[in-house]
Parts: C-alpha cells; structure tokens; sequence
C-alpha cells in the first residue's frame, strides 16, 4: 500500500515561514515527479510546486521566490520550504505522486493533507 503522509502545517502569521515534509512508503518514487498541491474554502485545487527526478522544477507564478521544493530520495521525501507566507496561501496542502516523467495526466498518488492557516 502506498502512503504519503505530510507533516508541518500549522498557524502562522504573515510574513513568517513553514516547511513541509511528505514522506512516502510503500512505493519508491525517486524517478516520479512528486508535488504539492493546496486547495482554499471555495477554490479548486491547484498545483503549486513540482520537482521531477532530475530535479526540474515547477513552481506557481504567485509562490515564486517565495517557496522551494525539494527532495530527498534516500529518504523518500519531499519538501515545501514557505516562506514570506501570505494570508492567501491558507489552505490544505496536498502532497502529491505522478509516476513517470511527464508533467501531464493525473497524479496517481495523493496524501490526506495538511492545514496551513496564515493571519494577517
């Protein structure tokens, strides 16, 4: 069975920081695009940053300079360094799996979320 379990969310004020953590088991996805994902009250959900096993990058335009995925495939984890957190990114983060190395299709795999509420 395949997990991905997020951690580090919480309650932050504007301008300050958090990482995320997603740890995956049951499956190795170290040449998988791996991602993360949010999604606000009344607003769909939408990727906000990807790496892909050679560590190619994809990041919304509104976290640029602001966020930075990351990986570690010993681990079988991937990060989302936040910082410079705005009250528009409050929502339930998302880790996310893709097997293989195109950026399009579904996402296969997908973690049960975690909050992150920013006060202004």
């Amino acid at each position: 069975q395949v997990l991905l379990v997020e951690s580090g969310g919480g309650l932050v004020q504007a301008g300050g920081s958090l990482r995320l953590s997603c740890a995956a088991s049951g499956r190795t996805f170290s040449s998988d695009i791996m991602g993360w994902f949010r999604q606000a009250p009344g607003k769909e959900r939408e990727l906000v940053a990807g790496i892909h096993s050679g560590d190619s990058t994809y990041y919304r335009h509104s976290v640029v300079g602001r966020f930075i995925i990351s990986r570690d495939d010993a681990k079988n984890t991937v990060y989302l360094q936040m910082t410079s957190l705005k009250p528009d990114d409050t929502a339930t983060y998302y880790c996310a799996a893709k097997i293989g190395t195109s950026w399009i299709g579904q996402w296969n795999y997908w973690g049960q979320g975690t909050q992150v509420t920013v006060s202004s």
